[in-house]
């Protein structure tokens, strides 16, 4: 969530001006996070939100990094109204992106078209002009649907669809339709779109590639899987032949799964957001998350480890989670995943590594 108080503290921060019920400007919320945490020296240079997580690229090497990106790009100053939380990053500020060679950016959340159609055609052009691929959004359906397709290796590619729900906040405004621009929303769709998914794999994928669905999916907080999730999710695997069930929406990390060798995250929680210093959710640790390393075997498509590295948040700025922190996530996997019969290993230099009957 790289917009509003974190766009504040980039080198070109856009119009702070907010529409939100108790806050007014952006710079509150870089107000909240320097007093619970101390002064950010603004303007920080493009790298600085990642902080420690460039050390970590750099070792692990992924060969694709795919992010949730949870604003829209754009001057646009036209709200769109009945949402009470609107979140925008200035155009000139995409720079904090390629710093960390961001390859895709999933688009289908209840962020993206907050300022609008406009917003949403901004943000399209601006990540097209840096060379980001993404998914899930469009000026139409058909595009809205299209994967996101990344070179994996040699000889293997990573197919990346976007899907979003309504459960997560998305409004059916939002909707791609045949003449308008949109996301990708599973509800409003005339077509079972796991079938749909399974007819577009089916004419793309080669021998070697990797499928992957992003989804935004369900509410902020808690760590119930609804059973719909679980069956969803299930199915993308049965009849779309998917490695991997990229799951987010929930502000904190939820429980893992791994079903017939493959990767179902139901939420990955929030990497960063601008929420430093508000209370009310404390219990649920928000400010930790996890850097989520996958290794697939691409010539079956079957799962072959997860390495997850620990992370918190301060400052607006991505830093290694302490040992107490990294006990109290490993502690909670494995609590969640025992209806999964997951669970994780804590081995020194505080890496999580998952393991699964």
């Amino acid at each position: 969530m790289t917009g509003r108080g974190i766009d504040q503290i980039l080198p070109h921060p856009g119009d702070p001006t907010l529409y939100e019920p108790w806050v007014k400007s952006s710079l509150d919320y870089v107000k909240l996070a320097e007093r619970a945490s101390g002064p950010i020296a603004r303007p920080v240079d493009f790298s600085y939100i990642w902080g420690d997580a460039l050390e970590i690229f750099q070792r692990e090497k992924p060969h694709a990094k795919i992010i949730n990106l949870e604003t829209a790009i754009t001057r646009s100053d036209v709200h769109w109204r009945g949402k009470d939380v609107h979140y925008k990053m200035s155009p000139k500020n995409v720079g904090c992106l390629t710093a960390a060679g961001i390859d895709c950016c999933i688009l289908a959340n209840n962020h993206v078209l907050d300022w609008g159609l406009s917003g949403l055609i901004d943000s399209l052009n601006t990540l097209d002009r840096a060379g980001i691929t993404h998914a899930g959004a469009g000026l139409d359906l058909r595009q809205a649907q299209l994967a996101a397709v990344l070179p994996v290796g040699e000889r293997s590619r990573a197919m990346v669809f976007s899907l979003g729900s309504t459960t997560s906040g998305i409004p059916l405004a939002w909707s791609a339709e045949n003449d308008r621009p949109g996301l990708y929303v599973i509800e409003t769709q005339s077509h079972d779109p796991i079938w749909t998914l399974a007819q577009q794999i089916g004419m793309m994928k080669r021998l070697g590639d990797i499928v992957i669905v992003s989804i935004h999916w369900g509410g902020n907080w808690g760590y119930e899987i609804p059973g719909d999730q679980k069956k969803f999710a299930h199915r993308l695997v049965d009849e779309a032949g998917v490695a991997i069930v990229h799951g987010h929406s929930s502000h904190h990390v939820k429980a893992l799964e791994v079903y017939k060798d493959r990767l179902i995250l139901y939420g990955c929680g929030d990497f960063f957001n601008d929420y430093e210093g508000i209370g009310g959710s404390e219990d649920f640790r928000g400010d930790l998350a996890l850097m989520y390393f996958v290794d697939i075997d691409s010539a079956s498509g079957k799962l072959l480890g997860v390495t997850m590295v620990p992370t918190q948040v301060r400052r607006f700025r991505v830093r290694r989670a302490g040992e107490i922190d990294c006990r109290w996530l490993a502690a909670l996997l494995n609590r969640e995943g025992k209806r999964f019969h997951t669970g994780v290993k804590l081995s020194a230099g505080n890496i999580l590594t998952l393991h699964w009957d």
